[in-house]
């Protein structure tokens, strides 16, 4: 019975390594999750989110509520907590977690993004409308989104 137990422990623990290494395979790698004295290099709340937000995009598009207009490399969906009339959030599929980490490679996905914020303006006859992106500090997920809103 031990020995059972532990076969189908350790064969838990290789698929749960597999599938694990697989979701985030294409995630950026964000600061180490240690169990002590971590000071900065801590998971905060809005990197889980970030990781979270980086498997969902990449694995599980279909899965995500809200979803307006998809492309192959950017998403955009309805705000769950819009406070403004018209509240769309756009990601690039590819993770990036700041717009300060934006190099040239990230062009064609940050590019077919605004291609998916000008259709959205224009199905929607939008004319009072911005278009922004927060730092880090003031991101609820560290992922690089798009907000388009009008008021």
């Amino acid at each position: 019975m031990t020995r059972r137990l532990i076969l189908v422990g350790g064969v838990a623990f290789v698929v749960g390594v597999l599938v694990g290494g697989y979701l985030f395979s294409a995630s950026q790698p964000r600061s180490f999750l240690a169990l002590r004295e971590c000071g900065a290099s801590c998971y905060q709340p809005n990197d889980v989110a970030g990781l979270l937000a980086s498997v969902g995009l990449q694995r599980a598009a279909a899965l995500i509520p809200g979803v307006t207009k998809e492309t192959d490399r950017c998403l955009a969906i309805r705000h769950p907590f819009a406070r403004a009339h018209y509240h769309m959030v756009i990601f690039p599929k590819k993770d990036t977690e700041d717009i300060a980490d934006v190099t040239d490679a990230d062009q064609p996905d940050l590019m077919d993004c605004l291609r998916v914020i000008r259709a959205l303006i224009v199905e929607n006859g939008l004319r009072r409308y911005r278009v922004y992106t927060n730092g880090p500090a003031r991101q609820d997920a560290t992922y690089l989104h798009l907000h388009l809103e009008t008021r």
